[in-house]
């Protein structure tokens, strides 16, 4: 048995005990805030393949000192106990320290730190290839191949965002891959929409952040994504795979717009409101999947027999994971 326990194991220990724990978590994220009383303290959040925790480590703790100057994404182990505040999984840590990934593989733990798709990276990149290959005009494929020949790599590895949804190792290529899927199934309830430009839209929409976000092992907004962001950066590579390929001004402008339009609303950072039948359906699809996908991750991640996830940001609310009784 190991020495180290999992974010599941910890929360499914029994709520009504603190219990002592040990662990080694990647550092997601770590944000410096001021109490009311003037005193300094981080709000953090750890994690591995199974989960995560949000915790405070107050400015006069051992921890708070290990943790200050270290960055997001380091591996850290860590010890603490289990506690509840007003029904949140709310940890007490204790003492916290950096190691690297061949002390984290040499404890066993390397494995279970980095999160990934229920599907092989192989099996949804083949998805992906068979969209492709769906395009009739040739120009269109060709802009999205160029693109694919160029990023497909980075692309296959890249998570779909920080936090929200399909925020780990190959995400973005499962968020493509499931929205492709659902374009696929919905194409034919919907003959006034293009299947070439909402194919190549779907396959494109998101590559900028290929540039938005860095890091190994947890995703942050690097300068450019900061600067320009993901909707702006892939207006630009598809423009330029566009220009390569001889794609008409009317599709490029089609396809741009899907890139430009598919976070649904200005304030979700869409450069414009989609205005097009493909872009309406691109953004729809995207919205849909993003949310399902945040269901489908906190269904995987909920400890058995706990009735409610964690309350999902992106939501707004906590999720029932206990199946319908169909009796």
């Amino acid at each position: 048995m190991s020495a180290y326990q999992t974010v599941q194991e910890i929360k499914g220990i029994d709520v009504n005990i603190a219990a002592p724990f040990r662990c080694i978590l990647i550092l997601r994220r770590k944000t410096s805030k001021t109490a009311k009383n003037g005193n300094p303290f981080l709000s953090i959040e750890l994690g591995d393949s199974g989960g995560s925790f949000n915790a405070n480590c107050f400015g006069d703790s051992d921890v708070f000192k290990a943790l200050n100057p270290v960055a997001e994404g380091s591996i850290i182990r860590l010890s603490g106990k289990t506690e509840y505040y007003q029904e949140r999984f709310s940890p007490r840590l204790q003492a916290a320290e950096v190691i690297d990934a061949a002390e984290a593989e040499a404890e066993g733990m390397m494995s279970h730190l980095i999160e990934i798709p229920p599907e092989s990276e192989d099996e949804l990149w083949a998805h992906i290839v068979e969209g492709v290959d769906a395009i009739q005009h040739p120009q269109l494929k060709e802009t999205v191949q160029r693109v694919l020949s160029e990023l497909g790599d980075r692309f296959r590895k890249c998570p779909a965002a920080v936090s929200m949804h399909h925020a780990y190792y190959n995400g973005l290529l499962e968020h493509t891959t499931h929205m492709l899927r659902a374009c696929r199934a919905l194409l034919p309830l919907y003959p006034e929409v293009d299947a070439d430009l909402s194919i190549a839209g779907i396959i494109l929409h998101d590559m900028g952040k290929l540039e938005e976000y860095e890091g190994e092992f947890a995703a942050k907004v690097s300068r450019i994504g900061t600067l320009q962001g993901h909707v702006v950066i892939g207006f630009r590579i598809a423009r330029k795979a566009a220009l390569q390929s001889k794609l008409n001004a009317d599709l490029t402008e089609r396809l741009e717009h899907i890139i430009l339009s598919h976070q649904g609303e200005k304030e979700w950072g869409a450069a414009a409101m989609a205005a097009t039948p493909e872009a309406v359906f691109v953004s729809m699809i995207d919205n849909l999947d993003a949310k399902m996908g945040m269901v489908q991750r906190a269904l995987r991640n909920t400890p058995q027999g706990d009735e409610f996830s964690d309350r999902l940001m992106g939501l707004q609310t906590r999720v029932l994971v206990t199946p319908p009784d169909k009796s």
